[in-house]
């Protein structure tokens, strides 16, 4: 007998209705969700595979510099030791067609320094009217590289539509000064005002209780005060009237002026300005302060009549910028052959793993070790610029130059402009100290913040009530007022504090703890006014405390010099050679530009005060000073 055919399945019911209704607009969401994401893959693998090809030319592009350019330093942003912005959001930015925030330090002396003996390159041409400098160590550095290049005959030219007091102070190393013709030069001194909030503190009902060690440690000040301590302004005009000493004696003989007039010209503006009826470049070419004014044109046209050739495009003029031509230059010297190691500590103090930008007790101390346990490493500088920050977080630090000096490698330490406080504390072991003249440091000093809430709330109707199994049991509620008990263990801590960081001084320094007590207290020092009171043990910049590590290694000539990096990733590799290089450029005349906006994601953060990482109900002690004057 024939067999039957199996009978087909029964489909499944088809939903109706408004299960129906809700099926459909899940899968239209899941089509909608799968070409969102498969538009941004595609997307962003096009941006990679474009960065790709775009950093291959580029990196060709940059290392073609025409004989006789100009080597053009527009440095926009701000100046620091290293980036604080990681590879991806400069590579963005530049893509994007903004303006870069930062300028790396040793890149800018880096391409000076390699320009003055390089055939291609012609001269300088300086545009400093963009550039935001937090000090005037850091600029320092700067006009001493001008300086060599200077010496090896070739000009310098600085223009700018509009200089403040610090670009000016970059802008006098040059051979000649341009401004253009409604341009402003303003020179005005120096001030360090602050803001105070304990009225603000008392109409909110929160109670802050200070416990420091110090007369001149003023950093917590506003949270008490409603203005500034007289012992506070008098240190303050100390060492910030020594400041501007180091400023106007610079500047005067640079420009070749009486420093005693320069400062009269100064402190007159109110009555001198009325001479050129308000026209500010006028009044500085009449001080001398500025050669003369220019337009772009005319400062263009003056470049061709020295001889300096049109660009390709039969345009402006041939030149190289500061990126393109730092992309060019070699890296990190020989690969395996031992030299010096230069770790960086820039930014606030503070506990744990910190990104680039500010200093982690941890991740600096990793960096240290790192570079003591490379056997490539026979000194090592620790490159401060920081006004301080958690006291535990700086000892971790300490103990590794510490530990450092104990096996053998030097360590010296290269102040930039902040150096201060905490800043000092991870200095003070090192076998020497350089300093600038107008480094900001000293303040040897702890302070210790607490604050309670019991007013606050009783404002709002709430109050706090409990038992306790012990006299010290939750005393450091903050809803609770202080008891007089606790803040005498907050000031034994503080004391303590105190005395090991005098102590650690003193002993680094081969003085009695009487002698360093003498000059700590807190006080702030230039670094002129440190030399001569045995915190620092010279004057000079980077470049000197290198110098003085290889000499304390015994290295010879033709010793390399390495930063100490955190790793990086293969991509991060990539992007910062990429940021850095022609590619970019490449790129945006192919036409491919990110929106404005893209780049600026990462700053929707709001900005975090020195408290930021405070923890509540326990004392938070610091070595911090507010001591950035503009």
């Amino acid at each position: 007998m024939p067999s039957r055919p199996s009978p087909s399945p029964t489909p499944p019911p088809r939903r109706q209705g408004f299960w129906a209704v809700l099926c459909g607009i899940g899968r239209g969401i899941n089509v909608v969700r799968l070409l969102i994401i498969n538009t941004v893959f595609f997307f962003l693998l096009l941006i990679v595979l474009l960065l790709v090809v775009g950093g291959i030319a580029g990196d060709r592009a940059s290392r073609e510099v025409a004989s006789g350019s100009v080597l053009v330093l527009q440095p926009e942003g701000q100046l620091v030791e290293q980036y604080s912005i990681d590879p991806l959001q400069r590579a963005l930015a530049r893509l994007s067609g903004n303006k870069p925030e930062q300028v790396q330090l040793r890149d800018l002396v880096g391409s000076i320094d390699a320009a003055a003996h390089d055939k291609r390159i012609s001269r300088i041409l300086l545009l400093p009217g963009e550039l935001h400098a937090g000090g005037f160590a850091a600029l320092r550095e700067v006009g001493a590289a001008l300086d060599r290049f200077r010496a090896t005959g070739k000009p310098v030219i600085a223009w700018a539509a509009n200089l403040d007091q610090g670009q000016y102070y970059l802008a006098a190393h040059a051979d000649r000064v341009l401004l253009d013709p409604q341009g402003s030069l303003l020179l005005t001194g120096l001030a360090n005002y602050r803001l105070f909030y304990k009225d603000l503190l008392d109409k909110l009902g929160v109670d802050v209780h200070l416990f420091r060690v110090g007369q001149f440690k003023s950093a917590a000040e506003p949270y008490i005060l409603d203005h500034a301590s007289p012992a506070a302004k008098e240190a303050d005009g100390y060492w910030m009237g020594g400041l501007w000493d180091e400023y106007v004696a610079e500047v005067a003989k640079l420009r070749k002026l009486d420093p005693a007039a320069l400062r009269t010209d100064i402190d007159n503006l109110p009555q001198t300005i009325a001479s050129t009826q308000g026209d500010l470049a006028q009044l500085a070419l009449n001080e001398h302060l500025i050669d003369g004014t220019a337009t772009r044109a005319q400062l263009i046209a003056m470049l061709h009549a020295q001889g300096v050739p049109a660009a390709k495009n039969g345009h402006g003029f041939r030149a190289v910028d500061l990126a393109h031509y730092a992309a060019g230059l070699p890296q990190d010297g020989s690969l395996f052959a031992p030299g010096v190691t230069v770790v960086v500590a820039e930014g606030e103090i503070a506990g744990g793993k910190r990104p680039p930008g500010s200093i982690g007790g941890e991740s600096t101390a990793a960096l240290i070790r790192a570079a003591r346990e490379d056997k490539r490493t026979r000194a090592l500088v620790l490159r401060v610029d920081s006004p301080g920050g958690e006291v535990y977080a700086a000892e971790q630090i300490r103990r590794e130059v510490e530990l450092t000096r104990e096996a053998g490698i030097p360590v010296v330490v290269s102040m930039g402009d902040v150096a201060a406080s905490g800043g000092y504390w991870i200095s003070m072991n090192a076998n020497r100290i350089v300093a600038e003249p107008n480094t900001i440091t000293g303040s040897i000093g702890i302070f210790g913040m607490y604050y309670t809430v019991p007013n606050t709330l009783a404002k709002l109707g709430i109050k706090s009530d409990g038992v306790a199994t012990g006299p010290m049991a939750g005393a450091f509620d903050i809803t609770r007022p202080l008891d007089p008990k606790v803040g005498t263990v907050i000031q034994a801590i503080i004391d303590k504090g105190y005395r090991d960081f005098v102590g650690g001084v003193a002993k680094a320094r081969g003085k009695s703890f009487a002698d360093i007590d003498a000059i700590a207290q807190g006080r702030v020092w230039t670094g002129s006014q440190a030399l001569d009171r045995g915190l620092v043990d010279q004057l000079g910049g980077l470049g000197d405390a290198v110098a003085e590590a290889a000499g304390l290694a015994r290295l010879g000539k033709g010793y390399p010099v390495r930063y100490q990096r955190a790793p990086l990733g293969t991509f991060e590799r990539f992007l910062v050679g990429f940021s850095q290089n022609a590619g970019i450029e490449l790129l945006r005349s192919w036409g491919l530009r990110l929106p404005p906006w893209f780049a600026q994601v990462h700053a929707l953060a709001p900005e975090l005060s020195l408290l930021r990482d405070a923890k509540a109900g326990t004392p938070n002690v610091y070595a911090y000073c507010f001591c950035s004057p503009h």
